[in-house]
């Protein structure tokens, strides 16, 4: 087995051989020969066999947030990248981390339930009996509560949810709300159930969406199996993640605690988690009318809205203790550019034992590490410094990044040049999400990536798999646009902190689509769990420490940093172009419903055997000014051609300044007063969106302002992301007025 490896290793460097000659942007064509060279190298070096080993260690054991063996941990990651040669440490803070102290959940009556709130050891599963560490199925950052109140089902809780309810008669005022997981972010069912009366929240993931529907379950195969429990926080996250107690400010010496009672992020009505056996008897109690149809779950008997016949009782109590958070941070310093900083981040806490999330990720970013210690002994030194960061609390509340962020946070704004993230990793097609001026860079190096199991690059392959999925207007445009789109980064992980609130170009990473489960932040997301059935011979561990490592050093050797500007002023194009299209179809929604309302269309539907409440006569949205924004995208176009033209030119001479400029054009994307209701978040173009959670909302001031029907803010922001733009656009004209030009005869 080790002489087939060996050949399929030296057959890949041949197969690379050829391209040396490969002009990479941003290099002059003598740097651009030896970075390849470089890179060649690099990809050679990282093994399955060790990236497996990381993970057998690291997930060994529960390692959630103040947890023994997340110490050791730490400590563990941090003895591994000395032994590289690499100047590490661990950077400790401390957060709010609530744990549970007492749950309880019955369902009164004649018949009486008690739910079991606890996932069973399975005999085939080696580390699922470790129940004395494991943390117990809860939400983190519920609020305490003893409530007892009848049931209503709200399907996935979200906003159109409860239009949809309300259409129908049903209040959950004084109820408490029975919501399946999926479509929008668990955080975000609490939040609007809160908004909306109820008194507390039930989460289930139903089989449908999470179980048997969709195969075999656990240990049979990947699925979530009937008491299979997704854990996780429900901090109101969109408002501002990190510590609670210290938005904003970070682990500084001194910081003021808000007092609890006082924090916006905790929820306001009592939350947990359950497993579809738990529910079963809950939704079975439910009454009132049949659920629409696309409500309808994969339980083998009728939904029902409700109320329900019986009440339920729900009784949560926590400890709201403070954490140490151990980021593990290790920096090879930049021999040309020290102080232009490259970082990379993957966090190593778990929910439980967490070998897909995130293990998988930190695995090959580990290895990632160690084959960097290998180019240094052979003689490499990267121009720019490159930071490696393990991330400790990133499932509550991406604590640790967000707490490193904001204490190091002017010296971020000077220094950072990119950040680029993984966390998990699976079997499959590559995907990549993040700042569009480096969309065609991800592109570029997606192309030098061998698929493990095609052997073709790891965009060709994703380039055919978004073709034979494509609609046709979709199709024609992947034929004819050179680089793949990348989609925006909401929120949902380690990025966050750096291009939502700093400013700081970011990518997230990572491969997956083959493999499917149900393990997700249940004891069961283990190395049994992996081995058996997601990336069991860490192959696309390996592709995926060759591609982020590769991003790495070639962001930090660059002679000139190598982003692009076309492709972002396109997608610009595409934002704006939806928001004018979304508030013209709210003006057209709006005329159609009052129109209705009067020719008597709800009369003629009235069926006195059904609820049905209908629409009330709304104002008519006014016309917005998108004229500033369009004029604002039309330069920003202009602006682009001319500095990517200027710079492909320049063939990577880099005058002095120049660099430092084009670290600023992400960081001329934010304004220092925030978006509105959530200053934290200061990136005009992405935010996650107020009411979607991990779900990217792009330009969201004016696009959420548009759905929320507050057309003097959509207006006020209109014009604050058309002057961001504006100053993008004069960026450019420096940048591209800066570069050399060809000389006579060239």
């Amino acid at each position: 087995m080790r002489v087939v490896v060996a050949a399929a290793c030296l057959a890949a460097l041949t197969a690379h051989a050829v391209d040396t000659g490969k002009s990479l942007r941003g290099y002059t064509p003598a740097d651009s020969a030896t970075e390849v060279q470089w890179e060649q190298k690099f990809r050679a070096i990282p093994e399955p066999d060790n990236i497996r080993e990381n993970m057998r260690r690291l997930s060994a054991r529960p390692h959630h947030v103040g947890s023994p063996y997340d110490k050791d941990n730490a400590e563990w990651l941090l003895a591994q990248l000395k032994s590289y040669g690499l100047d590490a440490k661990i950077e400790t803070f401390s957060a709010l981390f609530p744990t549970p102290k007492f749950r309880s959940l019955e369902l009164l009556g004649p018949q009486t339930f008690k739910a079991t709130l606890e996932e069973p050891t399975l005999k085939e599963d080696p580390t699922s009996g470790q129940k004395s560490e494991q943390l117990p199925t809860y939400n983190a950052y519920s609020t305490d509560g003893d409530v007892t109140a009848p049931l209503v089902y709200v399907n996935y809780g979200r906003p159109e949810d409860y239009e949809e309810l309300e259409r129908m008669g049903v209040s959950v005022k004084g109820a408490i709300v029975l919501a399946r997981y999926g479509a929008s972010w668990r955080g975000i069912k609490p939040k609007v159930a809160a908004e909306h009366g109820a008194v507390g929240c039930l989460i289930y993931s139903d089989p449908k969406d999470d179980g048997y529907f969709n195969g075999d379950t656990y240990p049979e195969g990947p699925s979530r199996p009937d008491e299979g429990v997704q854990r996780g926080s429900v901090m109101d996250m969109p408002v501002y993640p990190g510590d609670p107690q210290t938005p904003g400010v970070g682990a500084v010496e001194g910081a003021k605690l808000i007092p609890l009672d006082q924090v916006k992020t905790i929820t306001k009505i009592p939350v947990m988690p359950i497993s579809y056996a738990d529910a079963t008897p809950f939704l079975k109690s439910l009454g009132g009318q049949v659920v629409p149809e696309a409500w309808r779950g994969g339980l083998p008997f009728t939904y029902h809205v409700g109320p329900s016949t019986v009440k339920a009782h729900l009784v949560l109590k926590f400890n709201w203790d403070r954490a140490p958070l151990r980021d593990v941070v290790a920096t090879i310093r930049g021999a040309k550019y020290p102080d232009e900083w490259v970082i990379r981040g993957n966090h190593h806490d778990g929910w439980v034992n967490g070998a897909e999330d995130p293990i998988s990720g930190a695995s090959p970013e580990l290895e990632e590490a160690r084959s960097l210690g290998e180019l240094l002994k052979q003689g490499w030194k990267p121009d720019r410094t490159i930071i490696y960061c393990f991330w400790d609390g990133e499932e509550p509340a991406l604590l640790g990044s967000t707490e490193w962020v904001e204490t190091h946070a002017e010296e971020l704004k000077k220094h950072a040049v990119a950040y680029f993230n993984t966390d998990g990793n699976g079997r499959g097609y590559f995907g990549a999400e993040g700042s569009h001026t480096l969309e065609n860079f991800v592109n570029d190096v997606a192309k030098d990536i061998t698929d493990p199991e095609t052997g073709m690059s790891v965009w060709k392959r994703v380039r055919l798999v978004d073709l034979s999925r494509a609609d046709a207007d979709r199709k024609k445009e992947i034929r004819s646009r050179a680089d793949l789109r990348i989609p925006a980064l909401g929120s949902g992980s380690d990025y966050s902190a750096f291009i939502d609130h700093l400013g700081i170009a970011s990518v997230n990473v990572g491969y997956g689509g083959e493999d499917t489960g149900g393990q997700y932040h249940s004891i069961y997301d283990d190395f049994y769990w992996y081995t058996h059935f997601s990336d069991t011979n860490f192959v696309y561990g390996k592709a995926l420490a060759q591609t982020v490592g590769t991003m790495v050093l070639r962001m930090a050797d660059a002679d000139t940093l190598p982003f692009e500007f076309g492709d972002f002023a396109d997608t610009i194009h595409m934002y704006v172009d939806q928001l004018q299209a979304l508030a013209k179809s709210e003006r057209e929604k709006a005329k159609e419903q009052d129109e209705e309302i009067r020719e008597g269309v709800y009369k003629a539907l009235y069926d006195p055997k059904k609820t049905m409440v209908p629409p009330s006569i709304e104002p008519i949205p006014p016309f917005l000014n998108f004229a500033p924004l369009e004029q604002a995208s039309e330069d920003l176009s202009d602006a682009a051609k001319k500095f990517d033209k200027a710079y492909a030119v320049a063939g990577g001479v880099a005058p002095a300044g120049l660099n430092a400029e084009l670290i600023e054009s992400e960081r001329d994307l934010t304004d220092e007063q925030g978006l509105p209701n959530r200053p934290w978040f200061k990136h005009l173009i992405y935010a996650p969106g107020l009411y979607t959670g991990y779900g990217v909302k792009t330009i969201p001031g004016v696009r959420e302002a548009i759905e929320h029907k507050d057309w003097t803010v959509a207006q006020e922001q209109i014009g604050l992301v058309s002057a961001a733009l504006e100053r993008e656009v004069e960026l450019l004209k420096r940048a591209a007025a800066a570069l050399p030009s060809p000389k006579e005869g060239e």
